[in-house]
């Protein structure tokens, strides 16, 4: 891995590591994108992983980069070299992918990009450490078998990091952040689909100040 990149890396590690939970967000119309990353601004969770589960992304990461510079944005659920393209385009400032799909990821080394790749099995962390990639997402978390499973895969590979997502919530956040192994989670229950399209943007304040609270003291 070039230096440059390396040190991008650890910077965002750094980041991730003081916000404790990137919320993963499913946005169906751009012009909610700046609303929306101002409701995380005002609950004191300055980042944002926008995924491409609509044609909306690219355009929503755009407006929040321009709009919303104090907010870490980033592309998730990034399947496709065109897609990561796209995000980069666009302002994001760092990719995640469900799986570990190695044109993707190489695609994203090459253009100097963090990607947090998916994995849920040994042969997946040790696709990522061939890589040098200091961390990893763990996906998905709960239905892979949790924290449990999280730890004892875990063990063998040194000081490779992890974003546990899938089944992260309010109640089972902390036992993840208590592993040192693991440098944030991704959720979405903050940030629900059906409060964005509603445009109920103080209840997703409200329920990202629960979010930070219930790990400001981990």
């Amino acid at each position: 891995m070039k230096q440059e990149l390396a040190q991008t890396y650890s910077s965002m590690i750094q980041t991730l590591k003081k916000i404790k939970v990137v919320p993963v967000v499913k946005i169906e119309d751009a012009k909610q994108a700046v609303p929306l990353g101002k409701a995380l601004i005002a609950g004191g969770l300055p980042c944002a992983e926008i995924t491409f589960r609509t044609s909306a992304a690219a355009e929503a990461i755009g407006l929040l980069t321009k709009e919303v510079p104090e907010l870490l944005v980033g592309a998730g659920t990034v399947l496709t070299p065109e897609q990561a393209d796209a995000a980069k385009k666009a302002g994001a400032k760092f990719m995640v992918s469900p799986g570990f799909n190695p044109r993707v990821v190489d695609h994203c080394l090459a253009m100097d990009m963090p990607i947090f790749a998916g994995i849920n099995n040994p042969t997946g962390i040790e696709m990522a450490l061939e890589r040098g990639l200091p961390a990893v997402k763990f996906f998905p978390a709960e239905a892979s078998g949790g924290l449990a499973m999280l730890k004892a895969m875990a063990a063998p590979y040194g000081d490779i990091l992890f974003m546990p997502t899938g089944g992260v919530n309010a109640k089972n956040i902390g036992t993840y952040l208590a592993f040192p192994r693991v440098l944030a989670c991704g959720g979405s229950w903050m940030v629900p689909s059906d409060l964005i399209s509603a445009g109920e943007f103080d209840k997703i304040t409200a329920l990202t100040k629960e979010a930070v609270e219930a790990v400001a003291g981990l």
